[in-house]
């Protein structure tokens, strides 16, 4: 018996529509890196592009669980002597780019290096309810009904 390696031609890409709205934020950031991977599918080949891309709808109306929302740091330098800079999840989710908590949460999820990045590009973020890619038809993928774990109320 053979392993079977998919070729570059044979790939399907589907896309996706999450509504982030209410959902626990790493439950739903492990979710869409496999399928922007494309772990999801029987023909995965590690070396390849196989995923999927998917859009993210409601990104500020994620969940964090326990203290996260006051206690997660995200740094960044500025690249000038003493130029570290840090802002909690519940100041970036306030914010104007309220999309990057979840944007961050699956970039940490893909690997490293030039197939990460092409992966990360089939990822669109967005704030609100609006987003451009009606033309593609993504379909539905519903993390609140895969498990109930997946889901906080608006408490």
């Amino acid at each position: 018996m053979k392993t079977y390696s998919a070729k570059p031609a044979e790939i399907e890409r589907k896309w996706w529509l999450v509504d982030a709205e209410d959902v626990v934020l790493g439950r739903m950031a492990v979710v869409i890196a496999d399928r922007l991977r494309g772990k999801h599918k029987a023909m995965y080949t590690p070396n390849l592009d196989c995923g999927d891309h998917v859009v993210v709808v409601n990104a500020d109306k994620v969940k964090l669980t326990g203290n996260k929302l006051t206690d997660k740091t995200y740094y960044w330098h500025t690249g000038y002597p003493g130029g570290i800079k840090s802002r909690t999840a519940d100041k970036i989710l306030a914010g104007d780019h309220a999309d990057r908590v979840v944007r961050k949460a699956v970039e940490r999820m893909i690997p490293k290096g030039p197939l990460g990045r092409a992966q990360l590009r089939k990822l669109k973020v967005y704030a609100g309810t609006d987003h451009p890619h009606e033309a593609q038809q993504p379909a539905t993928l519903d993390l609140a009904a895969m498990n109930p774990k997946n889901k906080r109320s608006a408490a």
